[in-house]
């Protein structure tokens, strides 16, 4: 029977292998205006220049939703709650030196304006305008579940 699974679901990612399991925590925050703000990537970083939704990496002892409270003032000076943050999805994208497990939520409240802190550049963006936004891998699939979410 799992041969007969294999051939109708192929694909998928690799096997971990050696590859460490990265795990990052993003989130699409909604403006009033139902805009979703990206941040591109600054010079230097590797994926230079894409496009991406604010986050980054849970630290040990944090959970996903901590992880964001702190990279949401590190990174654009704006403060939220873990009760304002909602799962909506996850990404699951193997990568060629690691795979990245990232839970994705949603935020609709906060305190503060966002301004970069980073060098990173700074959109806020339609649901039906980001596909015209080059992205990580790894975030493409969430633009499809967005547009349609939001």
């Amino acid at each position: 029977m799992s041969a007969a699974f294999d051939d109708d679901c192929p694909g998928g990612p690799p096997p971990l292998g050696d590859r460490p399991l990265v795990l990052v925590a993003a989130v699409a925050l909604v403006d009033a205006d139902g805009r979703v703000l990206i941040a591109q990537r600054p010079a230097g970083k590797t994926m230079a220049g894409l496009w991406e939704f604010p986050g980054g990496k849970v630290d040990a002892g944090e959970t996903p939703e901590q992880a964001l409270v702190r990279e949401l003032e590190e990174e654009l000076g704006i403060e939220t709650a873990t009760s304002c943050l909602a799962p909506i999805a996850f990404a699951s994208h193997g990568y060629d030196r690691f795979h990245l497990l990232m839970p994705v939520f949603a935020c609709r409240k906060w305190q503060g304006v966002p301004h970069p802190r980073e060098g990173q550049a700074l959109k806020w963006v339609r649901p039906v305008e980001l596909s015209q936004y080059p992205m990580p891998p790894a975030d493409l699939p969430l633009v499809g579940l967005l547009r349609d979410l939001l």
